[in-house]
C-alpha cells in the first residue's frame, strides 16, 4: 500500500515557503528512531523548550525516548517499567514501555505524525486550503492536533461524548480548530466513521481524513519506532539466557500492534497478544457492547490490524481495570501494596499506569500464566498513557463508590490481581485469524467503500512487507524539504 502515490510540486512549493515562514524543521523517521542522529543545533534549542510545549522544535520529542523531564530534557534510551512477580505473581518479566513522556502524555502524537508528514512532504495535504480530521476515541486526535499546532496546520478532532473531560479540556487549550462529540463511549467508533463521511460530503476537499483504524501511517510509525523500541529495551535489559516470549497490545486501531509484526522479523518464536474489553469480546467471541477501557477501538476489525501475525486475543474486565485504578492510585492502595511487598520505587511509578495499559498488563499476566513462562521469558507492552489523562475518573469512582479503604484495597488485589486466571483467552489458529480478517468485509467493504480485492491483498503476507518498507521513501523526502525551507541551515 503505497501511502505517497505521486507529488503535488505545486502544494509542495506552498507549504515549504510555510514552514519557511515559521521556522519548521521536520525530523526524519530515522531521528526519531535514533535520537543521537538529531542535529546538535536542535538540542541545544530543545533544551529551553518544555516537553508539552506547542513548539515546532518538539517535533523532534515525537520519540520512545525523551528524558523523563518537564523541561530541559533531551534523550534517553527509552522510559520502562518492569514489573516484578511481587506485583504480577508470575515468574516471567513483564516489561512496560512508559507513554507519558511524548509531547500530550500518549505515544498517539507518534501515530499522527506517521499519517500526516508523509503527505505533507509530498504536497499530498494542503494546510492552506484543508483541514486535517482526526478521528478517533481519544489520544489519536489529540496527537493529530498537536502535531498540526506543530505543523502550522488546521486540525479538526472527532472522538465520543463520554470520553474523559481531560481529553476535551485539552483540545480546548491546545486550540484546536473544531472539536465535534459524537455520540456513545469508547465502543461507538461507526458514530465516528458516521461524522467522517458527512464531512466528506458536506465539506469535499477542504477536509482531509486521517482515519487511524485505516491509515498505514499509522502502523508503519509503530512498526519502526515501537517495534525498534521493545528490541532495543530487550537487549539492554536481557539476560544470558533470556527470551523475547511475547507482545501484548491493546487492538485500538491497530496501529501499536503493528510492533509485533517488527519483532516478528527479529524473534520469530514471538507471542503476539491482542486485548480488547471483555465487555464488548468483538475478536473473543463476535461480541459487541459499550466498555470503560479508553483508548481500545471496538465493534469492528481495523482494516490496518493484520490479523495474520496475532497468537492471541486477551479479553480483559473493564471492572478489574478500574478496581486496580484505584489500588494503584489511592493512598490505601499504595499502602496495601506496601504491606505485601510492592517496593516503593515501584509503588510511586504506577501514576505511569492509564486504564489501557493496566488491561494490557493483565493481559501479559493471563499470557504468561496460559504458556507457563518463567524468569527467562520476557513480555513487552505500551502502557499508552498515565494517570494525568484520568483524574476525572479517579474522582468519579470515589463519588460513586465512597472513599477508598484498606479493606476494599484487599479485597480489589485478591480478586483482580493476585486472582487473574489465565480465562477469556483465544489462541488463534490459522482458521481463526482467516475468520477475523474475514470480518473486515462487514465494516470495511459494506460500510467503508474498501473493495473485496483491496481486503483479500491484506491477507497476503507480501503486502504488509512492502507496506512497511517505505520509511527511508520518506525520509528521503523529508531531508528534501528542510532543505528546500533553508530553516535547518540557517539555525545558529
Amino acid at each position: 500500500m503505497k501511502v505517497i502515490e505521486s507529488i503535488n510540486e505545486a502544494v509542495l512549493k506552498k507549504t515549504v515557503e510555510r514552514c519557511k515562514q515559521r521556522g519548521i524543521v521536520i525530523p526524519t523517521f530515522a531521528e526519531q528512531k535514533d535520537p543521537t542522529k538529531i542535529p546538535e543545533r536542535i538540542k541545544q534549542k530543545l533544551k529551553g523548550v518544555g516537553l508539552w510545549e506547542a513548539n515546532p522544535l518538539n517535533l523532534f520529542r515525537i520519540t520512545w525516548k525523551n528524558e523523563p523531564k518537564e523541561k530541559g530534557g533531551l534523550f534517553n534510551q527509552g522510559n520502562w517499567i518492569e514489573l516484578p512477580s511481587e506485583l504480577t505473581g508470575v515468574r516471567a518479566r513483564i516489561v512496560g514501555m512508559i507513554g507519558k513522556y511524548f509531547p500530550t502524555g500518549a505515544h498517539k502524537v507518534g501515530a499522527g505524525f506517521g499519517c500526516l508528514v508523509p503527505r505533507l512532504v509530498s504536497g499530498g495535504f494542503d494546510p492552506d486550503t484543508q483541514k486535517a480530521v482526526w478521528p478517533s476515541t481519544g489520544n489519536f486526535c489529540r496527537g493529530g492536533a498537536f502535531d498540526c499546532a506543530l505543523l502550522a496546520c488546521k486540525a479538526i478532532a472527532i472522538l465520543p461524548e463520554e470520553m474523559s473531560k481531560e481529553r476535551f479540556d485539552w483540545l480546548r487549550e491546545i486550540g484546536t480548530d473544531e472539536i465535534i462529540a459524537t455520540p456513545g463511549c469508547e465502543s461507538n467508533v461507526k458514530e465516528i466513521y458516521d461524522k467522517c463521511w458527512e464531512l466528506r460530503k458536506t465539506r469535499g476537499s477542504a477536509v482531509s481524513i486521517f482515519n487511524q483504524f485505516e491509515e498505514f501511517g499509522n502502523a508503519i510509525w509503530h512498526y519502526e519506532m515501537t517495534g525498534a523500541n521493545v528490541e532495543q529495551i530487550f537487549n539492554l535489559i536481557k539476560r544470558p539466557t533470556s527470551r523475547l516470549a511475547g507482545y501484548v497490545s491493546a487492538t485500538g486501531s491497530a496501529g501499536t500492534i503493528a510492533a509485533g509484526d517488527y519483532l516478528r522479523t527479529r524473534f520469530p518464536h514471538l507471542k503476539v497478544i491482542a486485548t480488547e474489553a471483555l465487555q464488548c469480546p468483538t475478536l473473543l467471541m463476535n461480541g459487541f457492547g459499550g466498555h470503560r477501557i479508553e483508548g481500545i477501538g471496538d465493534k469492528h476489525v481495523p482494516w490496518i490490524h493484520n490479523v495474520r501475525n496475532t497468537d492471541m486475543i486477551a479479553a480483559i474486565d473493564d471492572e478489574q481495570c478500574m478496581s486496580l485504578l484505584r489500588l494503584f492510585n489511592e493512598e490505601e492502595g499504595t499502602k496495601f501494596l506496601e504491606s505485601v511487598g510492592v517496593k516503593a520505587e515501584l509503588r510511586e511509578k504506577l501514576p505511569l499506569v492509564g486504564i489501557s495499559s493496566i488491561c494490557n498488563m493483565v493481559a501479559a499476566i493471563k499470557a504468561a500464566k496460559y504458556w507457563e513462562l518463567n524468569e527467562d521469558d520476557i513480555i513487552f507492552t505500551p502502557m499508552t498513557d498515565s494517570m494525568d489523562l484520568y483524574k476525572s475518573r479517579k474522582q468519579e469512582l470515589k463519588d460513586e463508590h465512597g472513599p477508598y479503604s484498606r479493606e476494599l484495597a484487599a479485597r480489589h488485589y485478591s480478586r483482580y490481581l493476585e486472582g487473574i486466571e489465565p480465562d477469556h483467552l483465544r489462541e488463534l489458529s490459522y482458521v481463526d485469524r482467516k475468520a477475523l480478517h474475514n470480518l473486515k468485509y462487514f465494516t470495511w467493504v459494506e460500510q467503508q467503500g474498501k473493495t473485496v480485492e483491496e481486503l483479500h491483498k491484506l491477507w497476503d503476507p507480501s503486502f504488509w512487507s512492502e507496506t512497511f518498507a517505505q520509511v527511508p521513501e520518506w525520509d528521503k523526502l523529508i531531508v528534501e524539504f528542510n532543505e528546500r525551507t533553508g530553516v535547518l541551515k540557517a539555525m545558529a
